[in-house]
């Protein structure tokens, strides 16, 4: 069996970049037109500000858990040491359990924005389509069959990308403003109303998607340089700049294209925005970064994820051969091939509204719903004493996000069934994997 995997040679500003490049992606361009056209008052803003605020309070666990247990694996190993012996196993045995079908998702609906966003240079059929995201998670696979060294360098120069496109696109807006965007409800109007909420409801479930990847560090917590103070500083840059440029960028589309106008099914708004200031090859050019910004995502997003099927096969927990790191490059290759491939074929079989909202149901319950619950029962087990990062005002963010990840799941609809049906799935294929005769306790705390 390999030894766990603590090769600690990520620093904070390449953390802070492998979370913001996961978190930006294909999705903020893509689901910006829905979101606009769920508000028929214009206040479709705060559906991100929602999100932001999400991910804020979610955060503060997903800190004070990352710092102290900074181990490969992430979720896994908070689920482990939080739940006890029993429980312990069955909860990260789960979230692998779900992780193997949610993280592969999460991979092709990126390559699926990504093919589907090409077609506004290339007239692609549903075909070509296909075999261009498929194309995709292969090449992200041989971009990250490398050192993490190597790794950590990519993510900076990726991140920076990310960061001037959505500036050049902001700057543009600003500088041709046209309509003003609504922040405040007018006349009849009301923040207490069903309308405004239904559509929080449904609009949120698309921004939050559009922030997932905060915690992305977390999954990577044996690779991270002083993760006590790196992990924490790394989600709280990554939400505070991500929701800056989010509702800036909404800002300068808004203000440049009317919100009357905006179809949800409109693939190409950001691109038809900068087609409008400066021409047809401007909208190409903002194209051509946006599949760059998609591309760089999925590299962090394979990155995170491929590490937990190895922690859970380190730990007895999960098939030995996910154990395997690469002889020479010290990685856990099996684990990514796996993810890779799962990808590849869910790539080549879905659609990418099916995906978001599949991607969201599933982590709900055992993830972040999980964690919260986990929290608590470490606090009140060991107490706070030893902790290098502390949430301000616990508990109430904690009950804050149980609450929000409640209305979420509520409002993701069929896809809540969905989500509930794998977790019962992977509790009856735990008991039969583990029965009595052949359970082994592998309870552990690696502190």
């Amino acid at each position: 069996m390999s030894l766990p995997l603590t090769n600690r040679k990520i620093n904070l500003l390449q953390a802070t970049s492998i979370n913001m490049i996961d978190m930006v992606g294909i999705g903020p361009f893509v689901v910006m037109p829905f979101v606009i056209s769920r508000f028929q008052d214009g206040l479709f803003l705060w559906a991100w500000i929602f999100g932001a605020f999400t991910a804020f309070m979610d955060a503060m666990t997903w800190s004070e858990l990352g710092a102290k247990y900074p181990l490969a694996g992430g979720t896994y190993n908070f689920h482990r040491i939080a739940f006890g012996k029993k429980g312990g196993r069955l909860m990260s045995f789960l979230f692998v359990w779900q992780t193997a079908i949610q993280a592969p998702l999460v991979v092709a609906s990126g390559a699926i924005g990504f093919a589907q966003y090409l077609t506004y240079i290339v007239d692609l059929n549903l075909l070509q389509q296909k075999l261009v995201s498929g194309a995709l998670v292969i090449l992200v696979f041989f971009l990250l069959y490398r050192k993490i060294e190597t790794i950590g360098k990519i993510s900076v120069a990726m991140g920076t990308v990310v960061v001037l496109t959505i500036l050049w696109i902001i700057i543009s807006g600003l500088m041709h403003h046209q309509h003003s965007i609504k922040l405040l409800p007018t006349g009849r109007e009301s923040f207490f109303s069903y309308a405004f909420w239904a559509a929080v409801g449904q609009a949120s479930v698309k921004t939050v998607y559009s922030f997932l990847g905060y915690y992305n560090v977390c999954h990577l917590g044996g690779e991270i340089k002083k993760p006590e103070i790196n992990i924490p500083k790394s989600i709280f840059i990554s939400i505070v700049g991500i929701t800056a440029l989010y509702l800036l960028m909404n800002i300068s589309v808004g203000g440049v294209i009317d919100w009357h106008t905006v179809n949800g099914e409109d693939k190409y708004l950001v691109s038809s925005f900068m087609e409008m200031l400066y021409g047809h090859n401007a909208g190409v050019v903002i194209t051509v970064l946006i599949l760059c910004i998609a591309l760089a995502s999925l590299f962090a997003v394979v990155l995170g994820y491929s590490r937990v099927p190895y922690a859970a096969a380190v730990d007895g927990n999960f098939f030995t051969i996910f154990s395997k790191l690469h002889p020479t490059k010290n990685f856990p290759y099996v684990s990514l091939i796996f993810l890779c491939a799962l990808g590849f074929i869910f790539s080549m079989m879905m659609k990418l509204s099916d995906v978001i909202s599949s991607i969201l149901a599933m982590r709900i319950i055992v993830q972040f719903i999980g964690q919260a619950v986990g929290l608590i029962l470490l606090r009140r087990r060991n107490g706070t004493e030893e902790l290098p990062f502390k949430m301000i005002l616990y508990p109430l963010p904690v009950i804050i996000s149980v609450l929000i990840w409640a209305f979420l799941f509520i409002s993701t609809g069929w896809f809540a069934i969905w989500g509930s049906l794998i977790a019962i799935a992977g509790v009856i294929v735990y008991f039969l994997v583990n029965s009595p005769d052949n359970y082994r306790d592998t309870e552990r705390t690696r502190e």
